[in-house]
C-alpha cells in the first residue's frame, strides 16, 4: 500500500505552495484515483511522492520510503507523461534495453508486449506511435520489472473511448491481482467509473477522501437520461412544469435526440411525456454524471411510460466498490508481493509474474549500454561518415605530398586540430550521454539521468571499444585505398609501428572518453563535442608552452632510473610498454589529453556526489 503524509511543495514566488499538507492512503488490491482540476496539484503530489522534486512530507511504499528501497523498479512502476525513448528505436528494442537496465531477462519484453497488445507493433519506431499506442508502451515499461505499485499521471488523457476502456480494464485486472494502483485524473466521471476510492484535490489540498460509491452519491449530480425524437418539446414542457411546481430542475441538451434532466426522477419525466403524448425511446436514472455507456450494467430502474412508448431503460453507471479484501495483518500487501505468486483466476490479460535474477551489478549497466548503442543507427552512420571522410582526406593528402606516413594513414592534415577518426570517436562518446539527457529512458521514475559510477564505467568501456574499432578500421581503409590508388610505397609498415600505434589508439580513445565525461557533466552532446575540440585548440598550446619553456632541470635519464627501481625484469617486456606510455604522455597532445580527462573525471565525480547529497 501507499501512505503519504504531509506532502508539501516548496512555496513559489509570492504564491502558495502547489501542494499543501496532502495526506492519503492507497490500499493494495484497489484502484485509487487522485482527482482534481488542472492546476490542483496532482502531478506535483506524485513528484513529491516519488522524490522527484524538493519539498516536505514523506511517502511509504509498503512501509519504506522510496530512497530506502534497494531496487525501486521492482516496487513502483511509474508513468509520467510521454515515453522518454529515442524516436528511432523500435518498441521491442526499447523494452529490451530497459530489461537490461533492470536486470530482467530479455524475454520479459515480449511478455509485456503481449499483455498490452503491442505484439504486432513490436518493430515499429517510437516516433511513429499514436497517442494510444504510446500509452500502451508506457504501461508496458511500468510493468516491466513486475512492480507491486503503479503510479500513473493521467494515463487516459487524450485517448479514445475504446483505448480508455482497455486501459481501465488493465488497471482493474492489476488491482485484482493484489497490486496497488494510484492514478490521477481531471475527469470526475472517469474517477467514479474506474476507482475504488477517490481522493479529491482542490488548490493543493485534500477536500474529500471517500469510496467511489460515496463519491458518486455525494459529489456527482444524479440525472435522468432521456432519448426522444421530440427532445426540444419535452425540454420546454419539463421547464414549464418545474416553474409551476417551483422545483429546481435543469435540462441539458446532449446532442441529437438525447437530453439529461437534473433534479427530477424517471417517474416525473415519464408522466409528463405520457400526458403530452411524447414518444420516449429511453428513460433511465444514472447514478452520477457518468456519460453514456459508462461502467458495467446494473439494476434497471423502472419507468412510467405510455403504451405508445415501449419501456426501455438504461443501466446506471456507478462504479461498484471492489470486492477484493483489504490488506490484513497476515497479508499486508495483498496477493501480490513484488513479483510473487498471483491468483490464477486473476491472471487474464496481465504478464506472468517475474522472478528477477539480476545479473551481477557491473554487467547490468554494460548490457544496457550495448543495447542502447546498437538499438539505433546513429553510431553506424557516424562510423561510415568518418571512414568516408578519412579515405578521401588520405587520398588528397597523398596527391599533394609533403605529408608524413603516420599522418597520411591517419588522414590528419596539419590544418585540422584532430583527425576525422578522433572527432568521430568524440562525437560518439558525447552521444553516449547526450542521448540519455535528450531521450531520458532511465529517468522515467527518477526525474534525471542517474550519474552513477557503474553507468559511467559501462559508457567508457563501450566508447573505448567503439573508438578502438573505428581507429583500426580507419588505418585499414586508408591503407587499402592508398595501395589501390598509389601503390605499395605509401603503406609500408614503419619500424616504430608500436609506439605510433599506441599513440594513435590513445588519441582516439581519449577523445571518446572526453566526449563521454563532458556530455555527462554538461548534459549535452554539443558540450561533449566542444570539450573534445577544445583539447587541441586550448589545452595543447598551454601544455606545449609549459613543457617547451626554459627550465633549470630536465627529465633526461628517467627511463634508466625507472629500470633501476625494479631490479626484476617485467614479464613480456613490460618495462618497454611502460616507457612507451610515459613517452606518449610526455608529448604535448598526450599530456593535454590526459590532463583534460583527469579534470573532467574529477568534475563528474563531484557532480555525482552532489546529486547524492541532494
Amino acid at each position: 500500500m501507499i501512505q503519504a503524509f504531509g506532502l508539501t511543495s516548496n512555496p513559489r514566488k509570492e504564491l502558495p505552495p502547489a501542494v499543501d499538507d496532502v495526506s492519503f492512503e492507497a490500499h493494495a488490491g484497489h484502484v485509487t484515483a487522485l482527482l482534481g482540476a488542472p492546476g490542483a496539484g496532482k502531478t506535483t503530489a506524485l513528484r513529491l511522492m516519488l522524490e522527484l522534486q524538493p519539498g516536505r512530507g514523506i511517502t511509504y511504499f509498503r512501509g519504506r520510503p522510496l530512497h530506502r528501497i534497494g531496487h525501486p523498479p521492482r516496487e513502483v512502476g511509474v508513468l509520467l507523461g510521454e515515453v522518454p525513448g529515442h524516436p528511432a528505436r523500435t518498441v521491442r528494442g526499447h523494452l529490451r534495453m530497459l530489461c537490461a537496465a533492470a536486470g530482467a531477462p530479455v524475454h520479459r519484453a515480449d511478455e509485456v508486449l503481449e499483455a498490452v497488445g503491442l505484439v504486432s507493433l513490436r518493430e515499429e519506431r517510437l516516433g511513429t506511435l499514436s497517442r494510444g499506442m504510446d500509452r500502451r508502451l508506457g504501461l508496458a515499461c511500468a510493468l516491466l520489472a513486475d512492480p507491486h505499485t503503479l503510479v500513473l499521471d493521467e494515463p487516459a488523457r487524450g485517448l479514445s473511448a475504446g483505448e480508455s476502456r482497455w486501459l481501465h480494464g488493465m488497471l482493474r485486472a492489476y488491482a485484482a491481482q493484489g497490486g496497488t494502483v494510484l492514478s490521477t485524473t481531471a475527469d470526475p466521471k472517469e474517477a467514479a467509473r474506474v476507482a475504488d476510492r477517490v481522493v479529491t484535490l482542490e488548490q493543493g489540498r485534500v477536500v474529500a477522501d471517500q469510496p467511489a460509491a460515496d463519491f458518486s452519491r455525494t459529489r456527482l449530480r444524479p440525472r435522468v437520461a432521456v432519448r426522444t425524437p421530440h427532445a426540444a418539446r419535452l425540454s420546454a414542457l419539463l421547464a414549464k412544469e418545474a416553474r409551476t411546481v417551483r422545483r429546481s430542475v435543469e435540462v441539458a441538451q446532449e446532442g441529437g435526440n438525447r437530453i439529461s434532466v437534473y433534479g427530477s426522477t424517471c417517474a416525473d419525466v415519464g408522466e409528463i411525456a405520457f400526458r403530452n403524448g411524447i414518444v420516449v425511446h429511453q428513460l433511465a436514472d444514472e447514478t452520477g454524471d457518468m456519460g453514456p455507456g459508462a461502467g458495467a450494467p446494473h439494476t434497471e430502474q423502472p419507468s412510467a411510460l405510455s403504451d405508445e412508448s415501449p419501456s426501455v431503460t438504461a443501466p446506471t453507471s456507478a462504479a461498484a466498490p471492489s470486492s477484493d479484501p483489504p490488506p490484513s495483518a497476515e497479508n499486508p500487501a495483498g496477493s501480490r508481493a513484488g513479483g510473487g505468486d498471483r491468483a490464477p483466476e486473476s491472471s487474464v490479460g496481465m504478464p506472468p509474474p517475474l522472478s528477477v535474477r539480476p545479473a551481477p551489478r557491473p554487467l547490468r549497466p554494460l548490457r544496457y549500454e550495448i543495447r542502447r548503442v546498437t538499438g539505433i543507427g546513429t553510431g553506424f552512420l557516424v562510423g561510415a561518415a568518418v571512414l568516408a571522410v578519412s579515405v578521401l582526406t588520405a587520398v588528397l593528402l597523398a596527391r599533394t605530398g609533403h605529408t608524413t606516413q603516420p599522418r597520411l594513414l591517419a588522414a590528419w592534415p596539419r590544418e585540422l586540430p584532430l583527425p576525422p577518426a578522433a572527432l568521430g570517436a568524440g562525437l560518439l562518446g558525447a552521444l553516449a550521454f547526450g542521448d540519455e539527457f535528450r531521450h531520458p529512458a532511465l529517468a522515467a521514475d527518477r526525474g534525471s539521468v542517474p550519474r552513477r559510477l557503474g553507468l559511467l564505467t559501462a559508457k567508457l568501456l563501450v566508447a573505448s571499444a567503439t573508438a578502438l574499432v573505428l581507429a583500426v578500421l580507419t588505418i585499414g581503409c586508408d591503407a587499402e585505398v592508398l595501395y589501390l590508388v598509389y601503390g605499395r610505397e605509401l603503406v609500408d609498415v614503419p619500424g616504430d609501428w608500436f609506439p605510433l600505434g599506441a599513440s594513435w589508439l590513445g588519441l582516439v580513445i581519449g577523445c571518446a572518453w572526453a566526449g563521454v565525461l563532458a556530455a555527462g557533466i554538461f548534459r549535452s552532446t554539443a558540450a561533449g563535442l566542444a570539450a573534445v575540440v577544445a583539447v587541441p585548440l586550448l589545452v595543447v598550446p598551454l601544455v606545449r608552452e609549459a613543457v617547451e619553456g626554459p627550465s633549470a632541470r630536465t627529465a633526461a635519464g628517467a627511463a634508466l632510473r625507472l629500470r633501476e627501481m625494479f631490479p626484476l625484469r617485467w614479464p613480456f617486456g613490460g618495462e618497454r610498454y611502460l616507457e612507451g606510455a610515459l613517452r606518449m604522455f610526455a608529448q604535448p597532445v598526450g599530456g593535454a589529453l590526459a590532463l583534460s580527462l583527469a579534470v573532467l573525471l574529477c568534475a563528474y565525480l563531484l557532480t555525482s556526489l552532489r546529486s547524492r547529497v541532494r
